[in-house]
């Protein structure tokens, strides 16, 4: 047995090649199916089964269209109420693929119906546990319903035992989340590797003897989750098409300008410095190249169904696109470039001023707010005295509760204050981006109050 691994970072996942060397399974594939399909043929083997460990919460399929390309048979629970035709697969049941046996384990947990998948190649064995038994964790179990979110993770708790009476403690574990997704739950390793002997060994969910001091404690630490988890399931179910990654044609300079005018949102990919120092007026700040913050951010800042215009380099729309695609976010509008003046001649820039901690001691008067955009779980912890919480994600539809006067904005790192800053001075407030880790404020001589 053969184990390709497709990451998908941006959004902390991972797709599974599995395989004999002629034939091959794949488990969860995200929407932008090209890299599965390459992923096949540089291994040399053909695709006859593709599988879904559970309608997904962070991400849209690329099941479905994967299947019907390659005309292999799409495995998903027979308890899924879905809306497309597929081949039902029930607790207990083994199927072949070549020469892998592959045995469905019921796992709820992380959603009601979720399943992992057992499969053994003569003396090897290996588990594709998509949200449940992850390296050092277990999948989060509240995205389903909130009256649900206890009896999940009862459910969670029994399942993981499962998994380990079901397989072999010598069987590489192959989780779908757990590499920054905001689908784990408490404290996932950074490993990338494991077998379900170590997490025996190491995993709280496994450890831990007393299943009510479990779900208390994982209940407890379940933080904010991005608000666009609530069109993905919906998607899943109703089967969603292949994605479409064409880069558009560059928007005229007049059509660009128009949009921003009339107050549609157009987002600019550049770096979050770049754009300080000179934007389109009315434009929002996702600079692209922060690895897994950009799709996360855009999907639960921005309001969902709503035209979106990029603006960046080709390159960077290019991949925007692709990252899009993966939560939903269909045909994006393109502006391509980086000189603000050159795309929309005649529009007016803007700028605003952006701070380290030892500009925000030297410059900042002591009567100017400090907004902290971080969660508030992160506030709760520690924050700057004196400053107010507006989390990001709670920053547009709270528009009319920020304070007056200047805002001097900060976040964890920087990245999210850079979007905060452009939405409120996009509404007209004036703001100074403190762009800056949390975690070096307080040996930088700045005040912090601890949780």
């Amino acid at each position: 047995m053969d184990v390709s691994i497709i990451e998908t970072p941006q959004l902390g996942d991972r797709s599974y090649l599995v395989h004999d060397g002629e034939v091959a399974l794949i488990i969860d594939p995200q929407r932008d199916t090209d890299r599965v399909t390459t992923a096949a043929a540089e291994a040399g083997v053909r695709i006859t089964h593709v599988a879904e460990t559970h309608l997904h919460n962070d991400y849209v399929t690329g099941g479905l269209a994967l299947a019907q390309e390659l005309d292999a048979v799409y495995l998903v629970n027979a308890a899924d109420p879905v809306a497309f035709d597929r081949q039902s697969i029930v607790d207990g049941e083994t199927i072949t693929v070549g020469a892998l046996t592959v045995k469905a384990v019921a796992t709820p947990g992380h959603t009601h119906t979720h399943l992992s998948y057992v499969v053994t190649h003569g003396d090897e064995q290996a588990v594709f546990s998509g949200g449940s038994l992850l390296y050092g964790s277990v999948g989060r179990t509240d995205l389903v319903n909130p009256d649900a979110t206890v009896g999940l993770t009862h459910d969670q708790y029994a399942s993981v035992r499962r998994l380990t009476v079901e397989a072999d403690p010598e069987a590489a574990l192959y989780p779908t989340h757990g590499f920054g997704s905001f689908c784990s739950s408490g404290p996932a390793t950074g490993a990338g590797s494991s077998t379900v002997g170590e997490q025996l060994q190491h995993n709280h969910a496994l450890t831990d003897p007393d299943e009510e001091h479990f779900v208390r404690e994982l209940i407890a630490n379940l933080t904010a989750y991005p608000s666009y988890y609530a069109h993905m399931g919906p998607a899943n179910t109703e089967g969603p098409g292949p994605a479409d990654l064409t880069v558009p044609q560059s928007l005229d300079p007049h059509e660009l300008a128009h949009r921003l005018q009339a107050g549609e949102w157009v987002v600019d990919l550049r770096n979050r410095v770049a754009f300080s120092a000179d934007h389109l007026a009315g434009a929002v700040s996702f600079e692209y190249g922060n690895g897994a913050s950009f799709t996360t951010f855009l999907g639960w800042v921005m309001p969902w169904n709503q035209q979106l215009t990029l603006v960046g380099s080709h390159d960077d729309v290019e991949n925007a696109i692709r990252d899009l695609s993966r939560i939903g976010i269909d045909s994006p509008d393109a502006a391509i470039g980086t000189d603000p003046t050159q795309l929309a001649p005649g529009h007016p820039t803007r700028s605003y001023p952006r701070v380290d901690w030892a500009g925000f001691l030297t410059q900042r008067p002591d009567t100017d707010t400090i907004l902290d955009v971080r969660r508030e779980d992160e506030y709760a912890n520690g924050h700057l005295q004196g400053a107010v919480t507006i989390p990001l994600h709670q920053l547009i539809t709270r528009m009319d509760e920020v304070p007056a006067g200047k805002l001097w904005v900060h976040c964890g790192s920087g990245y999210r204050a850079g979007i905060a800053a452009s939405l409120l001075e996009r509404a007209g407030h004036d703001v100074v981006h403190i762009d800056a880790a949390f975690g070096d404020a307080e040996a930088a001589g700045v005040p912090v109050t601890h949780g």
